[in-house]
């Protein structure tokens, strides 16, 4: 007398779908707090972990309940429907779906956070929140501006808060009669006053071009991040050099236009 005689062959599928499905829902358990601990180590958010996991645990379980209804029925056609009707929903929601993704791709890689100064798609200001659509800016004149993960996601991503450094360039024209060794020397002096200046990358000042009033020149310096942004560091800096040049009587021209009137 054979196996498949002392006990029935449906006690046996029985027992394979139980194996199965207690298998799967081992598995999925297991590779759920794997991933919770590496995403732990990488500081994604608590939430965004629960929400990779559960997604982990019921994808694995849903496998593992095909698996064991295999072993009682052909499921292949109703995969086929499921899958007919998963590509609709999927193309319905395509624009959604991207976005989500892009959405998890972004927490889970972390080019930026919250609060941190970037520009994002020609639009510059803080990160004000991220979620699974899109990410929210807060620019410099206070608009809050939502961009699309995907969005987000295919353009290049300036993140002046992970620089730690920063260069600084503010452009100035000074008269053709001026002392260009002491407009330099007067900048020099007068620039470690700027939050967050660094002497080392040492600052630099190019004397560039001849313009229409002006004699033009670029500041360039150095400033550390933690303490300051490009924005606030340009407007000190602005007033400074303004500053130094009035005190060794030097003029930041600006064009005359002298107009004939013929009678």
């Amino acid at each position: 007398m054979t196996f498949s005689e002392i006990i029935p062959p449906i006690v046996i599928n029985i027992a394979i779908a139980l194996l199965i499905f207690v298998g799967s829902v081992i598995l999925a358990k297991v590779l759920r707090k794997t991933l919770a601990e590496a995403l732990k180590i990488r500081r994604v958010d608590p939430e965004i972990g629960i929400l990779f996991g559960q997604l982990l645990y019921w994808s694995i379980l849903s496998i593992g309940t095909i698996l064991a209804l295999q072993r009682f029925f052909d499921v292949s056609a109703f995969l086929t429907g499921l899958g007919i009707l998963g590509f609709t929903v999927g193309f319905a929601l395509q624009e959604i779906m991207q976005n989500f993704v892009a959405g998890m791709i972004l927490l889970v890689q972390q080019p930026f956070d919250i609060g941190n100064f970037v520009t994002i798609s020609n639009y510059t200001g803080l990160i004000n929140a991220i979620d699974m659509r899109t990410t929210e800016i807060k620019t410099l004149d206070g608009r809050l501006i939502l961009i699309p993960n995907s969005q987000v996601l295919s353009n290049p991503i300036e993140n002046y808060s992970r620089a730690n450094l920063l260069r600084v360039d503010l452009p100035v024209g000074v008269s053709y009669d001026t002392d260009l060794d002491l407009a330099r020397d007067a900048i020099m002096d007068a620039l470690p006053a700027v939050t967050g200046f660094l002497a080392d990358p040492a600052p630099s000042i190019i004397y560039h071009s001849f313009g229409s009033s002006s004699i033009d020149m670029t500041i360039r310096f150095w400033i550390d991040t933690d303490k300051n942004n490009l924005f606030d560091a340009k407007d000190e800096a602005l007033i400074i050099t303004k500053r130094a040049f009035d005190a060794k009587g030097i003029d930041i021209p600006f064009p005359i236009t002298t107009v004939y009137m013929q009678k």
